[in-house]
């Protein structure tokens, strides 16, 4: 073994410990100092791999996609690297590694289940010669960093076509991503077929009104969420392709998302532990890929039905007998998926909202003039008060003034940990929080510190969740 990957690797866990004395969690810096001492630290711990890699990217769904996908072949037998925390950067990726290395270099593992950003996802893929790729949707998302969406389609487009052998799992309802399905040797697509909600409610999100092959104006028999749902182009042909993994039926059942799967002509019902339809689609995505690499039916769909929400993934607690969930949201499409939730639970529910404008979340905060907030003004009898908070609170407030809340319902309150306490003591039956990137893990420290976990969602052996 060479002497450089060692010493990278002994530097690398030297600076963990270090962070984690300091109280930090590390997730980044010892692959950021591996990497310094020798560039090629992951591809040389990437290759030990027994069966290969698996990459998932894409806009929203990354870590929920990777940590059901991890937890299914977990529960199949075999050995997973993981890195669960959400830190996708190549940084990050590294560091799931060396966690996993002994300080002489052994490491022994089947599958490396990795969920990566962007932006890094070339570099990484360059590194760690996926054997198979997850891309999960594309919405605009920290315009300062990442730019337009043409810009991030390309450069997935262009890492793809430097992968020939990586088998790609799609999302059908994308057309963003439909259209890779040329670029790998075969490709896998996913989807959701018509339900009831496709009809009841429409967002003014719409990301992919042209044909990403010829530039036509792109005809959608009907949307799913932003621009996910059955859609053709009139000019060139390009349309919706058949997934292989399809739900249907897809519906609430109280607290709960459910469908039906279709995979060939069986069928396999799914009830998973959580809200949201956009939680389908990380569940089908990850069925896909278990399909693909040769699983079971039987094996994968009770591991998707017991899993346990991530952190800041509608994470549930209990407030005495109220329900509290906590939820990321960084980007209009996700946000607007995640005010939809306010309209799955009746009675009178709390709403917290913190925004902050750090560079992990975006220094650029116009996107939030983008949200559907105005759908807000037919909740307004079921919402007693709206508590904004983070850096940007007061933006927030005017923000959601403009869209027609009651200024007298809006509580702009910077502090977090009075936020915090305000909306818990709200008049609401329910709480939803909601929070952008550095303002959630504060938050869902203050939670805990405050609230019980919901232990009915408890996921048992299942492992942390913490991305």
């Amino acid at each position: 073994m060479a002497a450089k990957l060692l010493f990278a690797i002994s530097c690398g866990k030297a600076a963990g410990r270090g962070s984690r004395m300091l109280g930090r969690p590390g997730s980044s810096l010892p692959g950021k100092v591996a990497l310094k001492v020798y560039p090629w630290t992951l591809r040389d711990l990437a290759a030990r791999a027994q069966q290969g890699t698996i990459l998932v990217t894409g806009t929203n769904g990354k870590t929920t996609t990777n940590n059901m996908l991890a937890r299914i072949l977990q529960q199949a037998g075999a050995r997973v690297i993981c890195n669960r925390e959400g830190a996708n950067l190549i940084t990050g990726v590294t560091t799931a590694f060396l966690r996993e290395t002994t300080l002489f270099g052994q490491i022994e593992f089947d599958w490396a289940v990795l969920e990566v950003d962007e932006a890094s996802f070339p570099g990484v893929a360059a590194q760690v010669d996926p054997r198979l790729v997850v891309v999960t949707n594309f919405f605009r998302d920290q315009l300062d960093r990442y730019g337009e969406l043409d810009r991030t389609v390309a450069v997935i487009r262009d890492a793809l076509g430097r992968l020939p052998r990586a088998q790609l799992v799609l999302n059908a309802d994308d057309p963003l991503v439909a259209q890779f399905g040329e670029l790998g040797p075969s490709a896998v697509y996913y989807g959701l077929a018509p339900h009831a909600r496709v009809v009841e409610r429409r967002f003014r999100v719409r990301e992919a009104r042209f044909c990403p092959l010829c530039g036509a104006t792109l005809n959608y028999a009907f949307y799913h969420y932003s621009q996910l749902g059955l859609f053709r182009c009139p000019n060139c042909g390009f349309r919706r392709p058949a997934p292989e993994v399809e739900g249907l039926q897809a519906r609430y059942q109280g607290e709960r998302v459910a469908c039906t799967i279709r995979f060939g002509e069986k069928e396999f019902p799914l009830e998973l532990p959580t809200q949201g339809f956009y939680n389908l689609y990380n569940a089908l995505a990850a069925f896909a890929a278990g399909m693909t690499l040769g699983l079971e039916p039987g094996q994968v769909v009770p591991s998707l039905e017991t899993y346990e929400p991530a952190t800041g993934r509608l994470q549930r607690f209990r407030y005495r007998d109220k329900p509290v969930y906590l939820n990321l949201v960084k980007n209009p499409a996700g946000f607007n998926e995640a005010l939809n939730l306010l309209y799955t639970n009746e009675g009178a529910k709390n709403v917290f909202i913190a925004v902050n404008d750090n560079v992990a979340d975006g220094r650029d905060i116009s996107w939030l003039w983008d949200v559907d907030f105005e759908m807000l003004e037919t909740l307004q009898g079921e919402i007693p008060g709206f508590v904004c908070s983070g850096l940007r609170a007061e933006e927030m407030g005017v923000r959601l003034k403009y869209a027609g809340v009651e200024p007298d319902k809006i509580v702009v309150e910077p502090n977090l940990k009075a936020a915090v306490s305000h909306t818990l003591e709200g008049a609401g039956r329910t709480a939803y929080f909601f929070a952008t990137y550095t303002a959630l893990w504060p938050v869902e420290r203050i939670l805990r510190s405050q609230v019980a976990p919901d232990r009915r969602y408890t996921n048992a052996g299942g492992g942390p969740s913490l991305s």
